[in-house]
């Protein structure tokens, strides 16, 4: 008793009512919450607990909440996409869907009422959120072009669903992973371009090659935050492309959430991810932890990844290694969609494609398995008129996280704002090359600002007495064979001020000329 009173000392209160009440319970209430309304339930359990679900009480939309889906490796069907747009149908101009950076979808302006009635509906069509918020494993990622790619190293498709079902015990919810001391990112990539952003994993397979078998080095401990941004660092292990991705993931969460209090994760949220316990054992001790649990020693690293080529954005059109087709990539600016429009992409997979849709990390989308001979018809379509298989140079490769509009953390309103800044300099600019420019509203950085060539992270400013919306300019992130953060060059610069700001930057560093009025 006295053990567990000590041990209860050194929780913060999230750990607290954690260790009151597991946040997947919360699934057996679901139809008790919808009856009773969302002003009736538990604070606790509705802002926090729910989002064991992927059901996200906002603050600043009260009533309309948001419902983050699990979409492993991106990979949506047709019949998938169209039970989303429907889902969002129904609330209107409230209703809206969101690609993240992390390959899934997002769906806001749901209530309350209807997540029965919609969790089932997901089941049915093989959807689901579990575990998709908060102190869990978030939507595993991997190559867009899995499976399609001439260049694949590995078809990383398997592996990550097999990962999803032991991690979220397909989709029902798995109480071995539900109370990790933070959010937990995993990725599996098995092309040569790094297109999972390895280093911004707590845990990413990258392939390489060992002995002349092919299979994946391990890295760990990356992550973005208000607090700390660090990239993966190599285990020094190697790992075949088989049940060992999933032995070894599954070792290393059990050593995060069972020894997370010793470590002290579990007393202060700010250090609590992954790579403060390597910081804290140091990575020898980190590495003999997870071979204990697996009960067996691991290969070490292959002295090189396959990793050989800069990123892609998959954007246009591209062959696939299946003679006689192609995939088309559309972009999606910052990621935004309406029911219209999913119901549209929904038939345009269907009639153009084999039904599949394939998200990326860049917020975008690919319609595969398109007949060579129907290119021209699918180009055509109204909806490749707004999303451009070539947009422009800043439009192309904009990220952005959802912004003050939904989020109560941010700072400032993003979307909107990002789009009409970068159309308005690829009017006035000749820029010779892409730019990735990221914007994040707060400093958690979900729009992975430290990524981007150039990233904005959200913040107040005092101008003329007044506060005001402003951003922190970062330069120098770098994505592919070698990645890197990059770091702030600028802080607390009003938003009216960032085109001019921008300008400079694209021409100093970037190559860009003035056009011709």
């Amino acid at each position: 008793m006295t053990i567990a009173v000590e041990a209860n000392k050194k929780l913060n209160k999230i750990e607290k009512a954690k260790a009151e009440k597991d946040g997947l319970a919360v699934k057996d209430e679901l139809e008790h919450f919808a009856k009773i309304g969302w002003e009736n339930i538990d604070k606790t359990d509705l802002e926090l607990r729910l989002k064991w679900l992927g059901i996200f009480f906002r603050p600043v939309t009260p009533g309309q909440f948001m419902l983050r889906l699990r979409i492993p490796n991106g990979y949506l069907t047709s019949e998938q996409m169209r039970l989303l747009a429907d889902i969002i149908q129904r609330y209107g101009d409230d209703g809206s869907g969101d690609i993240t950076t992390r390959q899934n979808i997002q769906l806001r302006g749901i209530r309350i009422e209807d997540m029965p009635d919609i969790f089932r509906r997901l089941k049915a069509v093989g959807l689901t959120s579990i575990q998709s918020g908060f102190d869990n494993v978030r939507n595993i990622t991997g190559s867009p072009v899995a499976g399609i790619d001439p260049d694949e190293v590995i078809d990383t498709r398997e592996l990550v669903q097999q990962l999803q079902d032991m991690i979220v015990n397909h989709g029902e919810g798995n109480p071995a992973f539900t109370n990790l001391p933070r959010k937990f990112n995993i990725a599996v990539e098995g092309s040569r371009d790094n297109s999972i952003h390895a280093e911004l994993n707590d845990v990413a397979f990258v392939p390489a090659e060992r002995d002349g078998v092919i299979g994946f080095n391990v890295l760990v401990g990356g992550y973005l935050s208000a607090q700390r941004c660090a990239e993966a660092i190599p285990l020094n292990v190697w790992v075949p492309p088989n049940q060992t991705v999933l032995a070894i993931s599954r070792a290393i969460l059990t050593v995060y959430t069972q020894q997370g209090l010793a470590a002290g994760l579990r007393a202060n949220r700010a250090k609590a991810r992954l790579m403060w316990m390597i910081d804290n054992w140091g990575l020898d001790r980190f590495r003999a932890a997870v071979e204990k649990e697996l009960g067996h020693s691991l290969p070490t690293a292959a002295p090189m990844t396959l990793i050989d080529r800069d990123k892609q954005d998959h954007l246009g059109v591209h062959p696939q290694k299946q003679a006689g087709y192609v995939y088309v990539g559309l972009h999606v600016p910052v990621g935004r969609l309406s029911a219209e429009v999913m119901f549209e992409l929904a038939r345009l997979a269907d009639v153009y494609g084999n039904g599949e849709i394939r998200l990326t990390v860049e917020q975008n989308l690919l319609i595969p398995f398109v007949p060579e001979a129907q290119v021209p018809l699918l180009l055509a379509e109204p909806l490749l008129q707004q999303f451009q298989i070539a947009p422009p140079p800043l439009l192309r490769s904009l990220i952005s996280c959802t912004g003050k509009k939904y989020c109560s953390f941010a700072q400032v309103e993003t979307k909107g704002r990002s789009v009409a800044i970068a159309q308005q300099l690829d009017a006035q600019l000749h820029i010779p090359q892409r730019v990735r420019i990221h914007w994040t509203g707060c400093p958690n950085s979900c729009g992975q600002p430290q990524a981007g060539d150039i990233g904005l992270i959200g913040t107040k400013v005092r101008k003329n007495g007044e506060m005001v919306e402003g951003v922190d300019i970062y330069r120098g992130g770098k994505v592919g064979k070698d990645a890197c953060l990059g770091e702030r060059i600028y802080k607390a610069v009003p938003c009216d001020e960032l085109p001019e700001i921008l300008s400079g930057l694209l021409v100093e560093h970037f190559g860009a000329t003035p056009k011709e009025i």
